[in-house]
C-alpha cells in the first residue's frame, strides 16, 4: 500500500512538473514574442529618425547649394561689371594719352 501511495505521489509530481514546464514554455514564447515586437518597434522608430535626419540634412545641403549658386552668380556679375569698368577706364586713358600726344 505504501508503495502504491509513493507511486501515485511520483506520478502526480511528474504531472505537476509537466504542467509547470508547459506553462513555463508558454510564458517563454510570450516573452520572446514580446521582446521581438519591442526590438522591431525600436528598429522601426530608429529607422524613422534616421530617415528624418537624412531628409533634414538633404534640405540643408540644398539650401547651402542654392546660397553658393547665388553667391557665384553674384560674383560672376560683379566680375563682368568690374571688367567693363576696367575696359572703359583703359579706353579713356588711351584716349587721353592720344589727345595729349596730339596737343603736344
Amino acid at each position: 500500500m505504501r508503495t502504491s501511495i509513493l507511486a501515485v505521489a511520483a506520478v502526480l509530481s511528474i504531472a505537476g512538473l509537466s504542467a509547470c514546464s508547459e506553462k513555463t514554455q508558454d510564458n517563454m514564447e510570450k516573452t520572446g514574442a514580446s521582446m521581438s515586437n519591442d526590438v522591431s518597434g525600436a528598429v522601426d522608430h530608429a529607422g524613422d529618425k534616421i530617415d528624418n535626419g537624412l531628409d533634414h540634412a538633404g534640405a540643408a545641403i540644398d539650401r547651402g547649394a542654392d546660397k553658393i549658386g547665388a553667391a557665384t552668380d553674384e560674383a560672376a556679375a560683379d566680375a563682368k561689371r568690374e571688367g567693363r569698368e576696367a575696359k572703359q577706364d583703359a579706353g579713356q586713358a588711351l584716349e587721353n594719352a592720344g589727345r595729349d600726344l596730339k596737343n603736344d
